[in-house]
Order: C-alpha cells, then structure tokens, then sequence
C-alpha cells in the first residue's frame, strides 16, 4: 500500500473501476469489512456514496446522505480523520478526508476488524491522499464522478452552468487560501465564478448574466469564455474586460453582464480590480466588516455611449496579510433576506477555512428564503495570507511552520487543476 504502487495499480484500471481497485487493495491489506468512496455533491450539504462499479446505476439518482450533525461532517470541516470504535464485537469505523488543496472531494470510510494503530492511520491517510489525485486524474474520462455529485437531475440551463465553473472549488497556496460556493435558483439566473493561477499572480471573477434560465447561461458562457480567452493571451484587467465587453456586444444579442475582476500579485502582495456595474466587494479586517466602494463602470455589453468603447478603469485595492475579502452577486442581497446581517455573518464565520464560509453563507441566505431563491446567490471567500508569511492550516486555520509549507511547485499544480 505504498502511495506510488496505488497510484500504479488505479492508472491500470479503468477510469470507473480505479477507485474499486484501491478500495480492494486498502480492505485486503487491512482486513477491513468494507471500504467505500464518498463524494460530496455540488451543494457541500451531501454526500454520495459510489458503490462498486459493476452496481453504479447512472440513470437513478443518486441516494443523497446528508451531511449535518453527521461523523461525515465533522470530518469534512475538521479535515481530521476519525475513528468510532462502537463497542465490543463491533467493528471499527474510520473516515478520512479526501481532499486535495483545500477542494473537499469526499471521504473514504472504513470498517475494521479493531481500533488502527498509528502506522495504520497513517497508511489510510496517504491512501485517502492517493484518492484525491485518482479522482482529478479520472473524472474528465467518465460521467461516473459527476452523476454521484447530483442528487437530483439538472435542468439544461444548470448544466451549462456548472461546465463554466472551475474543476475545483477551493485551492489553497503560500499566500491565500480561496473558495467559491454557488446556489442556483429555481430558474437559472447565469452566475459564474473563476480563479487562475500563473506564476506570479492570482486572478479571480464573479460574474452575473441578465435573464434566466437557458438564455442567462448562454450569455455566461459567452463571458467567461471571453475572459479566459484574454487571461490566457497574458491581458490585463482592462483589456480582458474590454474583451468580453466587446463579445458580449457583437454576439450578446442585446444582453448584458455584470462583473467583477481581480488580480493579486504573489510576489508583493499589489491588487488591483474591475468593477463593471457589479455589487461591491466586502473586506473584513480586525474582525470588522467594510465594503469597498468603487468606481463603477458599466456591465460588459452594455454602452452607454453607442458610438464609443466602454473604458474599464483598474483600480487599486488595499489587501494586508489576515484579510478576508468576499465578492458576490445581488442573489446574496435577497430582497426576501433582509432579516439577514451578512456582514455579522461573515464575522461570526471568520475562523472557518473559505471553503466552510463560503457555505455557510450561501446556506443562510437559502435557509432565510426558505430555500426559495429569486436569483442564484454566489460567493467567492478569499484569505490573504501574504507575501512571505505562514500560511494557515486547511482544517483549523492555525498556522503552520515553515516545514509544513507547500512544495515549490504548489501554484503551478493549482493552475493545472483550474484552467479548464
């Protein structure tokens, strides 16, 4: 059970049967009763468990286990494996977390003949690591991974949607940690939100598409598509916004969108940011909430002046190491949630890893409309850490010494996990 001969034995396997592989090995080498794989859903309040391949049935749903108030909860949120021991002629239950990054892939639970030693513990941390990369590696070959993500169908306008976010949610480096979370509404209402590493910088959007439903995702699609193809040319802010401004108005059929564009750079911690017609950007600092006023521009695709360009103004923004900066759109700003205090929310979330606050938000403006939402509700959490400073732990966000830093090559596996 040594990392590299699991790795070797899942990439033999086909793409659907590798995680079955590893599981059959993990249960052989420790007697274990069963060993499974469970994935959480695309909301975090889930999780799925996949069975063997030869019984995956993809043309049901998938059997949702809620995650609150379980073992499978506190696992996730304290990113620490732990062990049930449920009495004497009971097997022992362990869950481990599967995550890579700061992304919460899912859990890999085991039943043990008895309680596991260190050494045993350790093996099945590095094989629920193993599982996390086996994942990344596999789930651009097979539906299987997607299909244990929903608990329910997607509407075609949802599809679209979930295609243009980033193939991980979270990603953690040196210098930040960040996290995005996204609740769609009943009729689609077109947000997205994307994050890029390059070697010096990290760049960050939230967009917002006019309309609903199929017609809003098009528009989206037609967005992010734009931005990224700009990004990927090496433009900076103003000329990516000027770009999917431009796309927007020679083939958004009259649509437009509202956006918000973010750049830091990695070696000296300067940020910069586009504010085109979008809601502004929350800052907490020293445990007070204040939220950045910009100069506003107009949303990509619409010109107030027909007979010339939309001009986007960069401007500057002031991020210290400890900062948390949170941007959304205005399905966070419910008209139906006014009895939420999203800037207290945000205090009293503080010491969650963005992953977790980011949920935690969009869950409380879902549980203040009763679950009903005008419009998608989307958030991006960012913690800046700082040029040269310790970075916090994913789990308890207590630092970490510099021995426990990532590797040098941190920022350039982030960005191969996110640029599709």
């Amino acid at each position: 059970m040594t990392l590299a001969g699991t790795l070797e034995a899942a990439e033999a396997a086909a793409p659907v049967e590798s995680l079955d592989v590893v599981a059959r090995m993990l249960k052989e080498h420790l007697g274990a009763a069963s060993v499974s794989f469970l994935i959480t859903d695309f909301t975090g309040r889930s999780v799925v468990r996949l069975g063997a391949a030869g019984s995956v049935e993809t043309g049901e749903p998938a059997r949702r286990i809620p995650l609150r108030g379980t073992l499978y909860d506190d696992v996730i949120r304290s990113q620490r494996p732990r062990v049930e021991d449920r009495g004497e002629h009971q097997s022992v239950r362990v869950v481990a977390p599967v995550t890579n990054r700061g992304d919460a892939i899912g859990l890999l639970e085991l039943f043990l003949p008895a309680a596991p030693d260190a050494q045993v513990m350790r093996e099945i941390g590095e094989t629920a690591h193993a599982l996390a990369y086996i994942v990344i590696a596999n789930r651009s070959h097979t539906d299987v991974y997607q299909w244990g993500r929903r608990t329910e169908p997607l509407s075609l306008a949802a599809e679209i949607q979930h295609r243009l976010l980033p193939a991980s949610l979270a990603c953690e480096a040196a210098q930040f940690a960040v996290a995005g979370a996204l609740e769609p509404a009943d009729h689609v209402g077109g947000d997205t939100f994307d994050y890029v590493l390059d070697r010096d910088t990290v760049q960050l959007s939230v967009t917002d598409a006019m309309g609903h439903d199929v017609d809003a995702a098009l528009l989206a699609t037609l967005v992010v598509g734009a931005l990224r193809r700009a990004r990927r040319a090496g433009a900076g802010l103003a000329e990516q916004a000027h770009q999917a401004d431009q796309a927007m108005r020679d083939h958004g059929r009259g649509g437009y969108v509202t956006g918000q564009l973010l750049r830091i750079s990695l070696l000296d911690g300067r940020t910069e940011f586009v504010n085109a017609g979008h809601p502004w950007p929350l800052r907490m600092r020293d445990g007070r909430v204040q939220e950045i006023v910009p100069k506003v521009d107009p949303p990509l695709g619409l010109s107030l002046q027909a007979s010339r360009d939309n001009i986007y103004r960069v401007q500057s923004l002031d991020l210290r190491p400890g900062d948390r900066l949170v941007m959304l759109t205005d399905g966070m700003l419910e008209r139906n949630a006014e009895s939420l205090d999203l800037s207290d929310l945000i205090i009293r979330t503080r010491v969650l890893h963005p992953r977790e606050a980011a949920r935690a938000l969009i869950g409380a403006i879902v549980d203040a409309v009763q679950g009903r939402l005008d419009d998608d509700a989307t958030v991006m959490c960012l913690d800046w850490h700082g040029v040269g400073n310790s970075r916090r732990d994913a789990a308890t966000g207590a630092d970490l010494t510099d021995a426990s830093r990532p590797s040098k090559d941190a920022t350039a596996h982030c960005r191969a996990m996110t640029l599709g």
